[in-house]
């Protein structure tokens, strides 16, 4: 049997770790990110690749930095033929990757050289694409640098948002990697340099970016709310408390109304945009309250706006 060391955190990776299982690479450790305290309750939870490893009886390993760790000086000592990440969220010592006797390989959810970095598929989405897509590539120490093994694309459909876009690309991620392994055993895997001209970074989504603002036309307000749909979830800022949006969708009309007014709170929660765009709310959660859907939102707590007023601050 080929045998894999795997590292991995979100579902994302899950979904590649029990593709790897169940195709019989014999998956000698996995590691993954320490259980983390969440919600109000503060209840400890388990990475969803610590939780798929412990279904299938998987060695585990949770070092908070690998490098340097006891953790890290057993794992050298495995030397399988490959090393596998897919969203793992840390850099990789030199030489640890240097232990695997055939490659190390990661599952990277962008077509690089565009979107290196760590939050690939909400920039696809915060930047309008029409695509993106999976890369099987080279572990190298610099960031997402390494030489493309496999590429694949998907098309994103208007509907799509981050947590619709991380499942399909992670069985993508998935089939591709697996389609791609048997090529190093039998000699026929291709290796491309990136074009160095073309990269393009993606670094993880700040505490500011999550803000809708008046700049914006409606469509860039749209693709902010999708690529940070589910997780943290963008907001505007309504009487001068986060109102959080979940999902929009930008409507054919144009308005001459100043952006951030309402433009019309009758079985809708239509609000003005840069460039005379309006956005339609679809899906809201004012502070405090549950998300809830626009209907119930304009017949109760938002039932006060008026048409014309400015109702959202910058």
């Amino acid at each position: 049997m080929t045998s894999v060391i795997f590292l991995g955190t979100p579902n994302f990776g899950s979904v590649v770790l029990e593709g790897l299982v169940k195709d019989s690479y014999d998956v000698k450790a996995v590691v993954t990110q320490p259980d983390k305290k969440v919600g109000r309750k503060q209840v400890v939870h388990a990475s969803e690749v610590k939780q798929m490893a412990q279904k299938y009886d998987l060695p585990v390993y949770q070092p908070a930095k690998l490098s340097g760790s006891k953790e890290l000086d057993e794992l050298m000592e495995i030397k399988p033929d490959f090393i596998v990440t897919a969203a793992y969220g840390q850099f990789l010592p030199s030489k640890f990757l240097a232990s695997a006797k055939i490659a190390p390989v990661n599952v990277h959810g962008s077509l690089l050289p565009k979107y290196r970095g760590g939050a690939p598929i909400q920039y696809s989405l915060l930047n309008g694409d029409s695509e993106t897509g999976i890369t099987i590539m080279e572990m190298v120490k610099k960031m997402d640098a390494g030489d493309i093994f496999a590429q694949k694309a998907l098309k994103i459909e208007p509907e799509d948002n981050s947590g619709t876009l991380f499942e399909k690309l992670s069985i993508l991620g998935r089939d591709l990697l697996l389609e791609t392994l048997p090529k190093f055993l039998n000699n026929t895997v291709t290796r491309t340099s990136q074009d160095l001209d073309q990269v393009v970074f993606s670094p993880n989504i700040s505490k500011k970016q999550e803000q809708i603002k008046l700049t914006m036309t409606a469509s860039q307000a749209n693709n902010l709310i999708r690529a940070l749909n589910p997780d943290p979830g963008a907001y505007l800022m309504l009487e001068g408390k986060r109102f959080k949006v979940w999902k929009a969708r930008v409507a054919d009309e144009k308005t001459d109304l100043p952006a951030g007014s309402l433009v019309s709170n009758k079985k809708r929660f239509a609000i003005s945009f840069a460039d005379n765009s309006v956005l339609d709310l679809l899906e809201v959660q004012p502070m405090g309250k549950k998300r809830m859907n626009v209907k119930s939102y304009v017949n109760g707590q938002g039932s006060h706006f008026k048409v014309g007023e400015k109702i959202i601050d910058d």
